[in-house]
């Protein structure tokens, strides 16, 4: 039986992309890669990543819009802006505490 690797970052987590210009807040992780290879492969040989990571499910936004992104460990970083985040489902699944911080709300935990 192979060893999952342990998730680096957690749900409620606010992340930036490594490459890309957008951020988010976790909401979902894959011990492993949990999407079609379609998508794998659609992504540029040079940066596409291991299937044997974990992957994150964020409500994501960039300078235009808000969206769900899927995105492996390797190309994520914490982001340490203290920006709240605009995504309007952020509200539904989160309480931002006093600190900042986004808490699962009880219903939502999985």
């Amino acid at each position: 039986m192979e060893k999952m690797r342990e998730a680096k970052f957690k749900i409620g987590q606010v992340v930036k992309h490594r490459v890309y210009p957008f951020r988010g807040v976790i909401f979902d992780i894959d011990p492993v890669f949990n999407n079609t290879e379609e998508w794998l492969q659609s992504i540029p040989a040079e940066i596409r990543p291991h299937k044997d990571q974990p992957f994150y499910h964020l409500f994501a936004e960039n300078s235009e819009t808000e969206y769900i992104a899927y995105v492996s460990e390797q190309n994520l970083l914490s982001d340490t802006s203290g920006k709240p985040l605009r995504h309007p489902d952020v509200a539904e699944v989160f309480v931002r505490d006093e600190n900042g911080a986004y808490r699962p709300r009880n219903s939502q935990v999985h």
